[in-house]
């Protein structure tokens, strides 16, 4: 009689491999491998998995599996006859002819449920996935129409609110209206009284070094007034009065920002960044500053004011 397992473990041998090489290249576990080589065979899963293992270990090492598998045959054969031989006595009373039968039956039937719970595994699987996603799905969509109903809500607050708002500003622009049209006349009045001024008014070039200019306004305004204009780009200005800064800021292309300077300025300062697209106008009368060296982008101009 063949000696399955010894017949496998010297032709393993004979190949040098390790049980550890025979695990990795079968993908056998090595405790299986070891059961095969003692002949233990009941320590395998099941009979499918001893024939299987059997033949891939055969192969796998360049013996025939057929004569062994043959051999395995056989010797379950005698094993089968052994058994129905040596069957137990009969029982002596019927509670232990139940006991006996419960005994043989358990195993089989533990290995019988295991099977079909293996067999349905994939399908319990797949359709706890389908029910967690169609659950994401109810609470996405849930949440989402809750925070419509909110959003809807917070609108129609919004709307009544803004109307009652509206009727408050159409009363405060009623008044307000009141009140800009009698500073616009105050506004034209002193604007009439700086433009007459300004007819007379004289600026004169006193003093040029490197990018610093010096002016002489000759009679000015009682309040001067400086208006910045950027034209072609944007133009960083700013302006102090008697040593006291006064304004500063980036006009973008197109933007003005007028200057009042107070009642009985002597002097003033003007800073530019960016010359060539800034405009300067003085009580509305064009100060042409860049006839002193028009290509300077960055120039510094003082303004001494002679009041009458």
């Amino acid at each position: 009689m063949t000696d399955i397992g010894k017949t496998l473990q010297n032709a393993r041998n004979e190949k040098h491999y390790t049980l550890d090489d025979l695990q990795q290249i079968t993908k056998i576990q090595k405790r299986y491998l070891i059961a095969i080589e003692e002949n233990n065979f009941d320590a395998l899963p099941g009979d499918f998995y001893v024939r299987a293992f059997i033949r891939q270990y055969a192969d796998t090492v360049g013996i025939k599996a057929d004569k062994l598998l043959s051999e395995l045959d056989e010797q379950a054969g005698k094993k089968k006859v052994e058994e129905t031989e040596e069957e137990p006595p009969e029982a002596k009373t019927r509670t232990e002819a139940v006991r006996r039968q419960q005994q043989s039956s358990t195993p089989s039937q533990v290995s019988q449920s295991f099977d079909k719970f293996m067999h349905y595994l994939p399908t319990i699987i797949i359709v706890g996935v389908v029910v967690i996603i169609i659950g994401s799905i109810y609470f996405v969509v849930a949440g989402n129409k809750k925070e419509a109903n909110q959003a809807a809500s917070s609108t129609n607050v919004s709307i009544s609110s803004d109307v009652s708002s509206s009727k408050k500003s159409s009363k405060k622009e009623s008044s307000s209206e009141e009140v800009n049209s009698s500073s616009s006349k105050k506004e034209s009045s002193s604007s009439s009284e700086s433009s007459k001024s300004s007819k007379g008014q004289k600026i004169t070039n006193t003093a040029v070094s490197g990018s610093r200019f010096t002016y002489s306004l000759t009679s000015p305004a009682k309040k001067n007034k400086i208006k910045f204009t950027s034209k072609g780009g944007s133009a960083w200005s700013s302006i102090s009065v008697n040593g006291t800064a006064n304004w500063q800021g980036t006009l973008q292309n197109g933007a003005s920002h007028t200057v009042t300077l107070p009642e009985g300025t002597t002097s003033f300062n003007i800073s530019l960044g960016n010359s060539n697209v800034t405009n300067i106008t003085i009580n509305g009368k064009k100060f042409d500053f860049l006839k002193e060296n028009s290509t300077l982008t960055v120039r510094q101009i003082t303004v001494n004011v002679a009041n009458e």
